[in-house]
């Protein structure tokens, strides 16, 4: 993958994210902090950072549970450890993190 196919890839996962954030937990503080980088601010005041990262061309999340990466196999982001797409893992994360079911729909 080129450094321009993967920035449009992951900034187009980026935005969605964001969307789909806004969409199904309006009490959520959800940021875009600069380029490449979402902030979701819990009501209970812990955070997600989910970031592209352009050397390793992959999306990483950092949740309470940990530090997760997710590498794009040509139709999906997928967790590099288990393969779980990336808006199925981001949604388990945040239910977690929430304390309620969240639900996060891949475009």
């Amino acid at each position: 993958m080129t450094e321009s196919e993967f920035e449009t890839l992951a900034g187009a996962a980026l935005a969605a994210l964001e969307s789909a954030f806004e969409a199904v937990l309006p009490d959520a503080d959800v940021q875009a902090k600069g380029e490449g980088m979402l902030e979701i601010e819990f009501e209970d005041g812990s955070k997600m950072v989910i970031n592209r990262h352009g050397a390793a061309r992959e999306i990483w999340v950092a949740a309470r549970s940990g530090g997760f990466h997710f590498r794009h196999d040509g139709s999906a982001w997928r967790d590099t450890r288990d393969g779980t797409e990336l808006f199925a893992a981001v949604s388990k994360l945040a239910s977690q993190q929430a304390g309620t079911p969240v639900v996060l729909s891949a475009p």
